[in-house]
């Protein structure tokens, strides 16, 4: 199961990147000069592209085979078993997911609104005491 980002921030960086390849196409047709800065923009847009594409396919967060994976475009993935999971904390619309070792933070104003909800069905699901789950008070 894939947690989606919202289409808002997709439609940003894809905005973003043909912005900065349009711009450096035009420095690079109406400058007789050209500098390297002239090719940067175009690199710069071709990451942007580059990171769309890569979110688009594989979105905020993937959750098979009992393991939660964030997704990161730069290769700062993180991923734990949701099983080994022992204290969820909520703090300003985030979620912190805790183990012995390891830490996920999810940040929730960038997943998808019915995703948000998938999230909240599986994150209540784990048996977890009430004092170490947001969900327990809430009725989830």
């Amino acid at each position: 199961m894939k947690i989606k980002f919202k289409k808002k921030r997709l439609l940003a960086n894809l905005f973003l990147g043909i912005v900065w390849i349009g711009l450096g196409i035009f420095n690079i047709l109406e400058d007789y000069n050209l500098r390297w800065s002239d090719y940067g923009y175009l690199v710069i847009g071709i990451l942007y592209i580059g990171h769309y594409l890569y979110d688009f396919k594989n979105q905020y967060l993937t959750i098979e085979n009992g393991i939660i994976r964030k997704n990161a475009f730069y290769g700062f993935r993180k991923k734990i078993n949701l099983n080994d999971i022992n204290w969820i904390k909520k703090f300003a619309g985030d979620y912190t997911l805790k183990t012995e070792l390891k830490e996920l933070k999810i940040n929730t104003e960038l997943i998808d609104k019915e995703s948000l909800i998938e999230l909240n069905k599986i994150l209540a699901e784990l048996n977890l005491p009430s004092e170490k789950t947001p969900f327990a008070k809430l009725g989830v």
